[in-house]
């Protein structure tokens, strides 16, 4: 019997003098301003260099499909993720495909990336431009670029 409270009395000692840490987190994403409310929302999120860009989205940590709610916004949220670097891309898929539609070259639908807030021809988005250090619970707001504004081209 005093073994067994020795025992217990030792693994009391070891976990309050070397508590074992949580190191998952959750990560919520916010879109917002989208153009209108037509379709979903496709979160990707990306943890490795060279990930990015994903035009037809193979090289993804997590992938998480959303509906469009109120004031043409929309919320999703990653849990247990590991601490490390990520970077998230955002298609607002206004018809259901999942897949960037494009006009000539530019994309006819809203694309948004982690840390980036204007996207052109010249300045495209990569795994190190969008990444991020994620080590707590976070939340991050993704701006959505609409590379053809509606009535020109894609009506």
């Amino acid at each position: 019997m005093k073994l067994k409270w020795r025992l217990v009395t030792i693994a009391l000692f070891v976990s309050f003098a070397y508590p074992i840490e949580n190191d998952t987190h959750s990560l919520t994403i916010k879109v917002e301003k989208l153009q209108n409310s037509k379709g979903v929302v496709q979160f990707v999120l990306y943890n490795k260099d060279g990930s990015i860009p994903d035009e037809k989205f193979k090289k993804y940590y997590q992938k998480q499909i959303g509906t469009i709610g109120k004031n043409n916004t929309a919320i999703s949220i990653f849990e247990n993720l590991p601490s490390g670097r990520y970077a998230v891309n955002i298609l607002h898929d206004e018809n259901k495909n999942g897949e960037i539609d494009k006009g000539f070259i530019l994309p006819i639908e809203g694309v948004g990336f982690s840390n980036v807030n204007k996207l052109g021809l010249l300045n495209g988005p990569s795994f190190i431009k969008s990444s991020f250090e994620l080590k707590t619970d976070s939340t991050l707001t993704v701006k959505i670029i609409y590379m053809v504004k509606k009535g020109k081209y894609n009506e």
